[in-house]
């Protein structure tokens, strides 16, 4: 009998679960989702939706009453208010693995538990604690956010001694952790998936490029030796066998300068460096979570084609209404997340460049060079 899906965050990432789920009438005939911005993008394309608060728990109930099976597309939900309704829908991962993911410390503690390789990090309670912890790790140094921090919003570089003050200050009496700089040649991720019973799958993995702190190029597969694949599968395996958790992960790592393969921080949801999937690989990462979260057979990560996925961010200094874009070629693929206005480096879109005439990385990469002018974003007139 089809389930009627919940999804706590209905922005890009809810779009296109909904979308997935909508070409599954046999395993899913409805899809609710919650989020507090009215008409957002998952409604758009089917999802009824419930306007609150992620944390609203008076909300998460009357999702959890609706629903047979949660999940989520933000890791922002109250873990602690999902636990309590487990016996009303079921939910996927589940609240303890979100518990230990949400909170960066907790994730780090339990990763480094299960000897599974991360930067060194310390506690941070005052601001002698970032004193203490610079001496032990030397600088430069990361101090982060434990809870609610994303595309680099809850991070602070320190450079110097001088820049402690402004650092903590930073945060505003958040809870901290402090984090050894790690010299990395390449940030890279794997998108890993595990069902309900246990069965694990991983794609191939990807070369993530970042601007301000924000992802904005995906190239897969990553550019790097065969040896460095296999390290990064095998961590990318161990970490879903020891968390336990049911959909996808996107697991976000540090290839070091001297070829070492460590975790940077772990996602429970689908991952904005799995969106190439959805034209590159046999199963998108998005009907691969519905798969894993319904205890359904994990389908083929195989990529069939080189790809690039390519993030459309607002402009610099502009906020508004913008005009369509207009990107069309062979191998090229544009989704628009229905978002009405542009703000600075919010996500607005993304592209896939595809090789669908076996075309390599490097072929690809001078394509997106040509096409990166049309990907401005300009105010409508």
């Amino acid at each position: 009998m089809a389930k009627i899906l919940g999804i706590i965050g209905g922005g890009q990432l809810g779009m296109m679960i909904t979308e997935a789920a909508k070409k599954m009438p046999n395993e899913i005939s409805e899809i609710i989702v919650l989020d507090p911005t009215e008409n957002c993008p998952a409604s758009q394309v089917g999802a009824t939706q419930i306007i609150a608060d992620f944390k609203d728990k008076d909300a998460i109930i009357e999702l959890a009453n609706k629903s047979d099976i949660i999940t989520y597309e933000i890791e922002s939900g109250d873990s602690d208010v999902l636990k309590s309704v487990e016996g009303k829908s079921q939910i996927n991962p589940s609240p303890e693995t979100l518990k230990i993911i949400q909170d960066k410390f907790l994730q780090k503690s339990f990763l480094k538990e299960n000897n599974i390789p991360i930067p060194d990090f310390m506690e941070i309670s005052n601001i002698d604690d970032v004193k203490r912890g610079l001496e032990k790790f030397g600088l430069p140094a990361m101090l982060k956010a434990r809870r609610d921090a994303y595309d680099g919003r809850g991070n602070f570089k320190i450079n110097s001694e001088d820049g402690v003050q402004k650092a903590f200050d930073y945060f505003k009496g958040q809870p901290l952790l402090l984090e050894k700089f790690v010299p990395f040649s390449m940030e890279v991720s794997v998108i890993a998936s595990r069902n309900t019973k246990g069965q694990i799958k991983t794609y191939p993995l990807v070369e993530n490029i970042h601007e301000h702190n924000i992802l904005r190029e995906t190239i897969a597969p990553a550019r790097v030796s065969k040896n460095i694949s296999d390290k990064a599968e095998k961590i990318a395996e161990k970490t879903m066998s020891v968390l336990k958790g049911a959909g996808i992960f996107g697991i976000e790592m540090f290839v070091t300068n001297d070829d070492e393969v460590m975790i940077n921080e772990i996602a429970p949801r689908v991952h904005n460096s799995g969106h190439h999937t959805l034209q590159s690989s046999k199963t998108s990462q998005f009907e691969q979570h519905l798969k894993a979260i319904l205890g359904l057979e994990l389908g083929s990560t195989e990529l069939i084609h080189n790809s690039i996925m390519y993030n459309i961010l607002g402009s610099d200094g502009f906020t508004g209404e913008y005009d369509p874009l207009d990107i069309s070629d062979n191998g090229v693929f544009l989704k628009m997340y229905g978002k009405k206005i542009s703000k600075p480096l919010r996500k607005l879109g993304h592209i896939n460049i595809v090789g669908v005439n076996g075309e390599s990385i490097e072929e690809l990469l001078k394509k997106l060079e040509n096409i990166k002018p049309k990907t401005v974003v300009k105010a409508s007139d």
